[in-house]
């Protein structure tokens, strides 16, 4: 990796690591540049504005990572359901990265973004219909397959496990304890067995 590309990469990494902790508006460019202590010059030199930032931060970092995280367990799966489950238990209750007090990055994002930035928009819904569509698939395969029943709607279990998800990673947030995962894990286990 050249220079140039390992110093872009540090500011996206330690900007983002700033942003899920403080917020993306109260997280100053200033801040970014003391915490990676690069010069305002070598900012600017690979980022316009901190909105050309926030964006690259979504479509060079969270978009490989969600990738691995959120999809590739769903893909060539013979228990669709079980994979679901079993993804959203390992992201809530085992992931060492995403911190309970400060809920879902792409979820923060969605709240502080979403509304008044219409690239941010874009690339916080290509996440989520990601994210979608690959339960989706997994659960229509599980259809063919016979492990989930034949009238369940696909996508009708995609948006309520992914608005749970988003949900109860915002009661963490509020609660900064897990213990309301786990309520919301036993009710998505006792959901689908009901679709088995």
């Amino acid at each position: 990796m050249k220079k140039s590309e390992a110093t872009r990469l540090n500011i996206l990494q330690k900007a983002f690591e700033l942003i899920y902790v403080k917020g993306y508006k109260t997280t100053s460019v200033d801040e970014i540049i003391a915490t990676t202590q690069v010069t305002k010059g070598a900012f600017y030199y690979h980022f316009k504005t901190k909105d050309e930032m926030g964006l690259a931060i979504i479509n060079e970092l969270l978009k490989t990572n969600f990738r691995s995280t959120f999809i590739e367990p769903l893909e060539n799966t013979d228990r669709p359901l079980e994979s679901i489950y079993q993804l959203v238990y390992g992201i809530l209750m085992e992931n060492d990265l995403l911190k309970v007090e400060y809920g879902c990055p792409t979820s923060n994002l969605t709240q502080e973004m979403a509304p008044w930035h219409m690239d941010f928009t874009r690339a916080l819904n290509e996440l989520a219909e990601r994210w979608e569509n690959a339960m989706i698939t997994c659960i229509e395969n599980g259809k063919k397959e016979g492990s989930v029943k034949e009238h369940v709607d696909a996508k009708e279990v995609a948006v309520f496990v992914m608005s749970g998800y988003w949900g109860v990673r915002n009661l963490g947030k509020l609660e900064n304890s897990k213990s309301v995962y786990l309520i919301y894990l036993k009710g998505l286990k006792n959901y689908f067995q009901s679709l088995e």
